[in-house]
């Protein structure tokens, strides 16, 4: 398989040397050249998102991080191989997107996945920061709420207290399920593979 995702750390130095999970455009142009190598070679692609959305700095948006975005998620829809996301924590805007463009989009329970954050949100609709929890309800970003709108295809349970109590057993999860997964692509074409995520993004919000 391919293997790629986004690391936030888990301290200061590691949120540092990670720039706090927020890919540059260069992250994702390289995640196209692992896409095109994926293909190449007929290998699935396993994506693992955290982010709170792609680098907003000046030097990023000079080096072209709306098109780097734009290709990548161009990219993931046009695969002929299969393709898994899988939300571990927090899945922000088009940073996210740009690598969850998947034939499956699978999360940690106790993920989100939203076009914007829920504090940005309500600075733009309330001018107000303060009402965060009202934007996160009206954006239903949660697990449930995005499996009601089709938006993810499948919930992993995580321990109790969460994935961070214990980090061995939530891998193991993710790891089974994941496995199950990818069964479910056995015997595909490449033809079928990409009408498959093409009809599961089409169905998106769909009632």
């Amino acid at each position: 398989v391919v293997i790629m995702g986004q690391e936030k750390g888990h301290d200061t130095a590691s949120r540092l040397t990670h720039n706090f999970g927020m890919a540059r455009p260069e992250g994702y142009r390289k995640a196209v050249r692992l896409m095109d190598l994926a293909e190449q070679y007929g290998l699935p692609v396993l994506s693992f998102v955290d982010t709170a959305g792609a680098y907003p700095g000046l030097g990023a948006e000079e080096r072209g991080q709306a098109e780097a975005i734009a290709r990548s998620t161009e990219r993931g829809l046009t695969l002929g191989v299969p393709s898994i996301a899988t939300i571990t924590g927090e899945g922000g805007s088009g940073g996210a997107i740009a690598i969850a463009s998947a034939s499956r989009v699978i999360m940690l329970e106790h993920s989100i996945y939203s076009v914007i954050s829920p504090e940005g949100a309500a600075g733009i609709l309330w001018r107000d920061g303060a009402r965060a929890r009202d934007a996160a309800m009206a954006m239903k970003i949660t697990g449930p709420d995005l499996m009601g709108l089709k938006i993810v295809d499948r919930l992993i349970e995580e321990p109790v207290g969460g994935a961070h109590t214990d980090r061995d057993a939530a891998m193991a999860n993710v790891g089974d399920v994941l496995a199950e997964e990818l069964k479910g692509f056995e015997g595909l074409s490449p033809q079928q593979i990409k009408k498959r995520r093409a009809d599961r993004f089409y169905a998106i919000g769909a009632l």
